[in-house]
């Protein structure tokens, strides 16, 4: 009998332990599900749209798709991209968001305002991560950045406008006398920019001439006629010029005038100088957001987040051609456009 016991215990306490190590292996498996999505069998369906194809946007996207690489996403196995253009047509973009609107996304990655605008205003059910919006309450993308209430949150590439002419100023002293301000009317977010400008100006007691494009046909134009008559040429966050921007520094180089834009970009095709947020940071940071939303938090809680790290890019071959002092300060990142 005591033998018997003593099996029956012996049985028991091999049954007890069976029974916590199965326990054990679930719990693990559950903390390891909760912890990244990215493990959890799902592949993601993720939109990226943008206006038109160009370097910059290239840049972001790139930036994008890497830092999710990062975080535990691959491409062909845990999430596809769909990747739309609209080729510089606001139509065309329209319709893209409208169809995105009803697909089957897990996430739509609008690239800067025109198309974070167009795919907001659509109303997808799937949450919305942008990359790049200069101004995006303003846009009206969103009431706060800190509460995104639409359903979408991003990164904001916003610069001070008094940063951009202290740069002028700094590179080319006089250049502020009289400066040309050319832009699409159609990109919300080059007006806004243009906008706040205007205002800085008259509040500096600084002329300057504005001029504005529906396309980018009629740049040319606009950029010979700012170069007969002002002292430098700005350009905001604009697709639509920077698409044109040979033009644009052929006709102010032509005057010897610098040209001052948003992006690096423009200054790989020629403009003078450039004061922005690095595209490959913002397209990180962007990607951060979009982990956080796929794991489950809610997009009302990602604050859109305004980029502060700026970068002043100068052009080495366009100093020269302007006779201007190529900088030496650690502060400006210089490139050589022969070497491209």
């Amino acid at each position: 009998m005591e033998q018997t016991t003593s099996k029956m215990k012996r049985m028991l306490a091999l049954m007890a332990a069976f029974a916590l190590s199965a326990i054990m292996v679930f719990a693990l498996a559950g903390c390891g599900s909760s912890s990244s999505s990215a493990n959890s069998g799902k592949t993601y369906k993720v939109a990226i749209v943008q206006l038109a194809d160009n370097d910059a946007f290239t840049e972001m996207t790139t930036a994008f798709k890497d830092k999710m690489t990062e975080l535990g996403y691959t491409e062909g196995q845990n999430i596809t991209y769909d990747m739309q253009s609209a080729q510089g047509d606001m139509s065309n973009l329209n319709t893209i968001a409208a169809n995105d609107a009803t697909a089957d996304y897990d996430l739509i990655v609008p690239i800067v305002t025109p198309a974070a605008q167009a795919v907001v205003n659509a109303g997808p059910s799937c949450p919305v991560v942008f990359i790049s919006v200069t101004d995006p309450v303003g846009a009206g993308i969103m009431s706060s950045m800190d509460a995104p209430d639409k359903n979408a949150t991003g990164t904001s590439n916003i610069i001070p406008v008094d940063e951009i002419f202290n740069l002028a100023n700094t590179l080319v002293p006089g250049s502020n006398d009289n400066i040309g301000l050319l832009y699409c009317s159609g990109e919300k977010n080059a007006s806004l920019t243009v906008s706040k400008a205007k205002t800085y100006l008259e509040s500096a007691g600084i002329k300057y001439t504005e001029r504005s494009v529906a396309n980018s046909s009629e740049v040319q134009q606009a950029a010979q006629s700012l170069a007969s008559t002002c002292t430098m040429i700005y350009i905001p966050v604009d697709s639509t010029v920077q698409s044109a921007m040979p033009q644009v520094v052929e006709a102010a180089t032509a005057a010897k005038i610098p040209v001052f834009g948003s992006d690096p970009v423009m200054v790989q095709s020629g403009a003078l100088a450039s004061i922005s947020v690095s595209n490959t940071q913002l397209g990180q940071r962007s990607a951060e957001m979009a982990d956080q939303i796929l794991k489950g938090t809610a997009v009302s809680d990602v604050p859109a987040e305004a980029m502060s790290e700026y970068q002043r890019v100068v052009n080495k071959q366009t100093c020269e051609a302007l006779g201007i002092a190529v900088p030496t300060d650690s502060q400006y990142t210089v490139i050589d456009t022969t070497t491209k």
